[in-house]
């Protein structure tokens, strides 16, 4: 059964005042201990006392990820004597940059995982694994541990990759729970078919998903969702969180967007002309953190389109949620006059099973236009079979990029490379 916690509950007025109310202390806090805000302040005039409603944000400059990578040291607000944890980002949209959390900071980590993981019915008692990476300085890593530590779960750490030992801990341990990248349950699949294990009736009951939208804008399955589903019927969780936030947005069992921890954090949805969009239209995600003391942030723009939904969902909680990451701001593709962006172009690929590995790289052509060439490997290697996806791109998303065979060793190499976190399946050239 979903835990549900008092504010969860309450009215939207209330929810909304208290946030308030946490907002003002933040930023009471940056403007004593902030070197960065406190100069934004100073050179933009802002008198914080003056900010007192969610609304009155706007009056205050937005922060960007390229200002965090020239001045990084400034956004800290404490002396590193009292930092415990030094975490960083992956660098996806740039150099990474790094986070010094103190000792409440990690408290707090802690607490929102444990109510992500009450959200999606674990309890107390129950068994995790831990498919995804723990170490080089990753923040998920660690929260997903210190939540299931103060939930009162038991956790297995068996880290990213390698199926057999996944499966080998499954079998042995019977974990409920597993944290994982969903394309990877491709893999656990696979080799549980090659293996002759009965992957359907083990233990495993669901998943939190990280790193690839599990659903469409209207909360549809993704392809790669259907895929898993069809041969392993999991309840498949969407959680979306980054190091910068701090906090995560994690899906319900009604599965209609990711719900806000509403004390961790404050959202935007803007255009590109930095207005608040209408309830349930494409804008790039602000964010303002609160309670974080080593290095909090004010409206900083994520770079990630998402929608935000307000109407109470049929969970019962009053919070508003977020939707799929629908792409990076940055990552944007213009082609053939068709926007697009990676995500959709990932998903139509893990709709196909016969396609074994992936790599989507974009770049400009010799008149500065976008230009996509999709490099595949895959058993069947056919002209027909390559006409096949590209006329399922054409039918999709209207556009047909070109499409090349590449060695599965090849886009191995490419797609898990060690000095990564995370699976690289899309490369942008543009920034060269």
């Amino acid at each position: 059964m979903e835990q549900k916690t008092v504010m969860e509950q309450q009215a939207r007025f209330e929810i909304k005042a208290y946030q308030e109310e946490l907002l003002r202390r933040q930023l009471s806090y940056l403007k004593v201990h902030s070197p960065f805000y406190r100069r934004l302040f100073e050179t933009h005039h802002i008198d914080v006392d003056r900010i007192q409603t969610i609304e009155d944000l706007v009056g205050i400059p937005t922060t960007s990820k390229d200002d965090i990578q020239r001045h990084n040291a400034d956004f800290f607000c404490v002396d590193r004597t009292e930092i415990v944890d030094y975490c960083s980002t992956s660098g996806t949209l740039g150099s990474p940059v790094t986070f010094g959390l103190t000792d409440s900071d990690l408290d707090r980590l802690a607490y929102n995982e444990m109510r992500s993981f009450q959200t999606i019915g674990i309890d107390k008692g129950d068994i995790v694994q831990i498919m995804t990476t723990l170490d080089r300085r990753f923040m998920a890593g660690i929260a997903y541990f210190l939540g299931l530590r103060k939930l009162g779960a038991g956790v297995l750490r068996v880290g990213s990759g390698v199926p057999q030992m996944q499966w080998d801990a499954i079998l042995q341990h019977k974990p409920r729970f597993l944290i994982a990248v969903p394309s990877f349950l491709l893999k656990m699949i696979e080799y549980a078919e090659l293996h002759g294990i009965d992957y359907r009736g083990s233990s495993v009951e669901g998943v939190l998903c990280i790193g690839e939208s599990l659903r469409t804008p209207d909360f549809q399955d993704s392809l790669l969702t259907q895929r898993i589903k069809e041969k392993w019927p999991l309840k498949l969780h969407s959680t979306y969180a980054s190091t910068e936030m701090g906090a995560a947005f994690t899906e319900c069992s009604h599965f209609q967007g990711g719900h806000v921890h509403e004390d961790l954090i404050i959202t935007e949805v803007l255009d590109e002309e930095g207005n608040v969009v209408p309830d349930g239209c494409l804008g790039e995600l602000v964010v303002t953190t609160l309670g974080i003391k080593g290095v909090p942030l004010l409206r900083f723009k994520t770079g990630d389109m998402v929608r935000k939904h307000s109407e109470e969902c049929p969970c019962g909680r009053k919070t508003y949620r977020i939707g799929p990451v629908e792409g990076r701001k940055q990552q944007m593709v213009k082609y053939k006059g068709t926007t697009l962006y990676p995500p959709a172009m990932h998903d139509l690929l893990v709709g196909f099973p016969r396609i074994d590995h992936h790599v989507i790289e974009i770049s400009h052509n010799e008149i500065g236009t976008d230009e996509i060439i999709i490099y595949i490997s895959s058993k069947e290697q056919t002209d027909e079979f390559l006409l096949e996806v590209k006329d399922y791109f054409r039918a999709k998303l209207r556009v047909a990029p070109r499409v090349e065979w590449r060695s599965a060793e090849d886009l191995q190499r490419v797609i898990f490379n060690p000095l990564s976190r995370k699976p690289i399946t899309f490369i942008d050239k543009r920034k060269a």
